[in-house]
């Protein structure tokens, strides 16, 4: 029982809590501002890993650099993803009531391509690469340097988006569009420049994600998949367009995968999740920071 109180397991949380974190945020507005089921999100990820794995070993370039270099492709690949598919998905009325469905499709699809692109690029073989894989003596603790580097740089990307949310007017707009978005263009809000920056800033926020990962991590082709999964876990369990709550529902989920596999066994960990997740939505529909419809 003393091992739960560990600051190992704790180091280990909040590093998987900031990647979660990440991930959901960039989904959250995909999904709560216009509705799309974007189940290619993990592969983004994964191009951001693959990225910084291959300027690394060919020009020994470190990750906190080229991760500036994976945001800015997966953002140039968002804004062609809206301009040459979404915005046929939304071009008619007859359209827009099956853009949720349409849109599953739409990204299934993207998500074979990619993970079919990247296996033909990198085959279909696990890669990693060490960088600042040190310990850092902490009291009586050793943390890997590179788990600290993960928290901190998640921590400055995170606050700088909550930011970007309160104070920007670009922000402003989005989450006016998340909350009502009718309204929103009845007061000059442009719904097609605002969805642009929200799919280039959205992939770009999965590409810094898998950035990081991939500093602690093997990466293969199919290893977006699961980070997928937990991203809508935690945007359900945060509630819909609640950017607060994706951090929330990303600290809970990381504690129930890592306090939970310590508790019990890792073998559970999958049933652990899944039961939270029901559990969350008896409880709360609207997830834990959504708000209730009338």
């Amino acid at each position: 029982m003393n091992a739960l109180f560990s600051p190992e397991l704790l180091i280990a949380t909040l590093a998987l809590t900031s990647i979660y974190a990440l991930v959901a945020l960039g989904l959250n507005l995909i999904y709560g501002s216009m509705r799309l089921l974007n189940v290619a999100h993990g592969e983004i990820m994964m191009l951001g890993a693959y990225i910084a794995f291959g300027v690394f070993t060919a020009w020994q370039v470190s990750p906190l650099i080229s991760m500036f270099g994976a945001m800015v492709a997966a953002a140039i690949l968002g804004w062609l993803c809206y301009e040459l598919l979404i915005k046929r998905l939304s071009s008619t009325p007859a359209l827009v009531q099956r853009i949720e469905a349409n849109s599953l499709l739409v990204f299934f699809a993207l998500s074979v391509i990619l993970q079919n692109l990247g296996a033909w690029a990198f085959t279909a073989n696990a890669r990693s690469y060490s960088y600042m894989d040190s310990l850092v003596q902490i009291g009586s603790v050793s943390v890997a340097l590179n788990r600290l580097v993960i928290i901190a740089v998640s921590v400055v990307a995170t606050a700088a988006v909550m930011l970007f949310f309160r104070f920007g007017i670009a922000g402003l707009a989005i989450r006016a569009l998340i909350q009502q978005r009718d309204a929103a263009s009845l007061v000059g809000i442009r719904a097609d420049k605002v969805n642009r920056i929200i799919f280039c800033l959205g992939f770009a926020l999965a590409a810094l994600a898998g950035a990081l990962v991939s500093m602690v991590e093997s990466i293969t082709p199919f290893s977006g998949f699961p980070f997928t999964i937990a991203a809508f876990f935690v945007i359900i369990l945060g509630g819909l367009g609640s950017i607060g709550g994706s951090v929330v529902g990303a600290l809970l989920l990381a504690c129930v995968e890592v306090y939970g596999g310590a508790l019990t066994s890792p073998a559970y960990r999958s049933i652990l999740l899944y039961g939270v997740f029901i559990f969350v939505l008896f409880v709360r529909p609207q997830g834990l920071f959504g708000r209730r419809v009338a």
